[in-house]
């Protein structure tokens, strides 16, 4: 059974940062993404990282610079380090993961590609 198990969200204030985990049981070798969704918002994909991690990530443009994914395949975790947040940031956060070596197959990830889904982790950027 597949299993993606979001943590390290939070409350913060501007301008400090969060790093988001992601522990994946029941899948050896997959592509993952992180995506977010706000309120009265369609869920966006904001990082990918292919199965190997050694291809270029994908970043949305608004968190470019900002937000890092890397992955630790010894302990089948993804992270998602976030610097310098800001209130446009807060949202669900949900990993996702599919069984390809390729995070996308466009040029912005669309969550249909992703087969497995965490539960999503609240992340609250205020002063």
């Amino acid at each position: 059974q597949v299993q993606l198990v979001e943590s390290g969200g939070g409350l913060v204030q501007p301008g400090n940062s969060l790093r988001l985990s992601c522990a994946v049981t029941g899948l050896s070798y997959y592509a993952i993404g992180w995506f977010r969704q706000a309120p009265g918002k369609e869920r966006e994909a904001i990082s990918c990282i292919d199965a190997t991690g050694t291809g270029t990530p994908y970043y949305k443009p608004a968190v470019k610079g900002r937000f890092t994914i890397a992955r630790d395949n010894a302990i089948n975790t993804v992270y998602l380090q976030m610097n310098d947040l800001t209130s446009e940031d807060t949202a669900v956060y949900y990993c996702a993961a599919d069984p390809s070596s390729r995070c996308s197959y466009f040029f912005t990830p669309r969550a249909y590609e992703y087969s497995h889904w965490g539960q999503g982790t609240q992340v609250t950027v205020s002063a």
